[in-house]
């Protein structure tokens, strides 16, 4: 039975709201009792995510689109907020994983140690406040406002630990990078705007022949948000730094407000030029495949996992670049596995980067460090968290019978449905059959490297060998996100069919159902018969090669030495550096080695550091090539306020005939 739209809209706004007052009085309650502050704050944020998801899952289901405006003082529109399948559906990730994450957050912090809870719910819960007006936002005043007020909050997230310097660098840097590609909105939605006089979505109309440039402008601007090849270089400085479960919300939420904007953009913009297509491909392509290497290169866990997001985000435009293509060139089958792969990605990506976030907190938690090197044979010591990894590590490299496996498994099916086709389908195809495939194989070998050495072998530090299992609030998100990533895998047709009205908005009503034409019968065999019959299948099979046979238990092959020592263990760096050196052109890793001399050496060192390419040959150059120009007008600053005044009313004067001349 389809709920009235307006009901959901005011159960929406409910939502917000009292995610807003919750936060304000953690702060007021942090004044006295840092237990009741925590309480309030993730009490609220749990509530409203419960409340924001149930509408949005309603609306989704019963395809209700409606808009609830208010009048406001603020020029060029009104206060209008609005639900449809497009918006319904990017906040029910959002609002599942903000909920988890702020049950995370409960033993995460505990104890505080001096940090303020009351500040962190503050952000935490504005955040997600944020994010649900930019997802609902129906006029361009009002998103940018959610925009920049997302953008705030997640800045003082990242910097929440701010005695840390790499916590205050990251965040100048997250903060810079988001306001350039703030810079690129405000001119998409002036120029929007402009034909009818309004920032209301409805009155938008686009100029002849700017379709092209308004969606280059978006693609920049959201694409900065996104982590998009190489736009990303914030991405993985603020991820590491920020407490993990505000990593695990802005890769596995955050970012994807990029991808709605991209594609809300789209749905604005009617038709674009066939090289918009083929260039939102390229970068899905680039950001795919120069991300997953990247990740391979890093000892941080964390900074590996923030890698791997730029990867994930480019698996999701590279889909976007092939169903519209599919759009452009009359083939609504391919049109839609596109979509549907890419929509689906966006929820798949949700769900198992936020798990392997929060996994990788409980390691940090328990262990007091993110190197990899340092870790080692937290399985045994931590169970529940080692295999909530390893099944985000499955899903991740799109292994059945996890989700990841289904939404790449239609991007697949759309690629080799182009190569099909006739014209420049089959190129587009070929690109992205063989991206799919590097990125696939270079996935498995970088989560089986983050899994086997964090997890399995000997502890390499003290602190792996102390490690503890996490608390209950830790491990229940870790467990609801792993269980989700086996549910949508074994039933992809379902979540399939859930999709179809986003689809239908980009790839036609009629060809909707052609994903879950392809998905269905597969998922449906894995629940019924697949799964089972396998299973019983290997106990048959392991029984017969075991039969007469006597086992015993020994230790694991060791080269003839039975007591190796840690060290022996293979490194982090030395299980990806054959991959890292093939690679050495394009990610330019810098070794420092000081090898063992004389006949009796007493000391060796090794060490490798991979530097972001982007941020070291394009936007380093270009902010000093700014800062040395900027700093010829240094000769402005005379420190005298009266000459500041005049600044200003000079500015005014010629605002003011520019004003009179227009």
């Amino acid at each position: 039975m389809p709920f009235d739209s307006s009901i959901l809209l005011h159960l929406l706004i409910w939502a917000i709201g009292l995610l807003g007052i919750t936060g304000l009085a953690s702060v007021w309650a942090g004044r006295w009792t840092e237990r009741g502050a925590g309480m309030i704050g993730a009490s609220g944020a749990v509530a409203a995510c419960v409340a924001g998801g149930g509408a949005a899952v309603a609306a989704l289901a019963g395809r209700a689109e409606g808009t609830f405006a208010l009048p406001w003082s603020m020029p060029y529109g009104s206060f209008q907020i609005g639900l449809d399948p497009l918006s319904a559906f990017f906040l029910i990730p959002m609002f599942l994983l903000a909920g988890l994450a702020a049950v995370y957050s409960i033993g995460y912090f505990r104890p505080w140690n001096g940090r303020n809870p009351g500040r962190f719910w503050l952000f935490y819960n504005a955040l997600v406040a944020s994010m649900a007006v930019v997802l609902t936002a129906r006029n361009g005043v009002l998103f940018l406002v959610a925009w920049e007020a997302m953008s705030l909050a997640s800045f003082f997230l990242v910097i929440f630990d701010d005695a840390e310097p790499v916590a205050q660098k990251a965040g100048w840097i997250y903060l810079v990078a988001t306001h350039i590609g703030t810079a690129f909105l405000i001119a998409l939605f002036i120029l929007l705007g402009r034909a009818g006089g309004s920032q209301d979505f409805t009155a938008y109309a686009v100029p002849a022949g700017s379709a092209g440039g308004l969606f280059l402008l978006a693609l920049i601007g959201f694409g900065t948000k996104a982590g998009l090849f190489p736009l990303h270089v914030w991405l993985p400085e603020a991820h590491p730094a920020a407490p993990s479960p505000v990593s695990a919300v802005m890769s596995g939420v955050m970012i994807k407000t990029g991808i709605y904007g991209i594609v809300r953009t789209l749905a604005l913009l009617g038709v674009v030029p066939g090289w918009c297509a083929w260039l939102v491909l390229g970068a899905g392509a680039a950001s795919g495949v120069l991300g997953i290497l990247f990740a391979l290169a890093q000892r941080d866990i964390k900074r590996m996992l923030a890698y791997s997001s730029v990867e994930n985000i480019g698996i999701i435009a590279l889909a976007l670049g092939l169903g519209m293509l599919g759009v452009q060139a009359g083939s609504p089958a391919v049109a839609t596995l596109g979509f549907a792969g890419a929509f689906l990605h966006v929820l798949n990506h949700s769900l198992f980067k936020g798990l392997l976030f929060l996994g990788a907190g409980a390691v940090a938690h328990a262990t007091g460090t993110r190197d990899l090197e340092q870790l080692g044979g937290l399985l045994k010591r931590m169970p529940w968290t080692g295999a909530a990894f390893l099944a985000g590590a499955v899903a991740i490299c799109g292994l059945p019978p996890f989700n990841g496996f289904a939404g790449e498994f239609l991007i697949y099916v759309g690629a080799f449905k182009s190569v099909l086709r006739e014209g420049s389908l089959p190129l587009a195809g070929i690109v992205a059959l063989i991206s799919l495939a590097l990125i696939g194989g270079l996935a498995v070998v970088g989560f089986t490297r983050a899994f086997g050495i964090a997890f399995l072998g000997e502890p390499r530090s003290a602190a792996a060998a102390r490690a503890r299992e996490a608390g209950a609030s830790m491990r229940m998100p870790m467990l609801v996100l792993a269980v989700l990533c086996l549910g949508i895998g074994l039933a992809a047709g379902f979540a399939v069919r859930g999709l179809e009205p986003v689809v239908a908005l980009f790839a036609g009503s009629a060809a909707a159902a052609e994903a879950t034409r392809w998905t269905f019968p597969f998922s449906a065999g894995a629940i019924l018969l697949g799964l089972p019959a396998l299973v019983a299948a290997l106990a048959v099979l392991r029984r017969r090669l075991l039969a007469g046979r006597s086992m015993r238990e020994t230790v694991t092959w060791d080269c003839g030495y039975a007591a190796p020592a840690a060290r022996m263990q293979y490194t982090a760096t030395g299980y990806a550096q054959p991959l890292v050196q093939g690679a050495g052109a394009i990610l330019r890793t810098k070794n420092e080695i000081r090898p063992p001399q004389g006949v009796f050496p007493v000391a060796a060192s090794f060490r490798s550091e991979t530097p972001d390419v982007a941020q070291g040959s394009l936007f380093d150059p270009a902010f000093q090539w700014a800062a040395k120009g900027l700093g010829r007008l240094r000769w402005l600053q005379q420190g005298q306020v009266h000459l500041y005044i005049l600044y200003i009313v000079v500015t005014l004067m010629v605002l003011l005939v520019w004003a009179l001349e227009s």
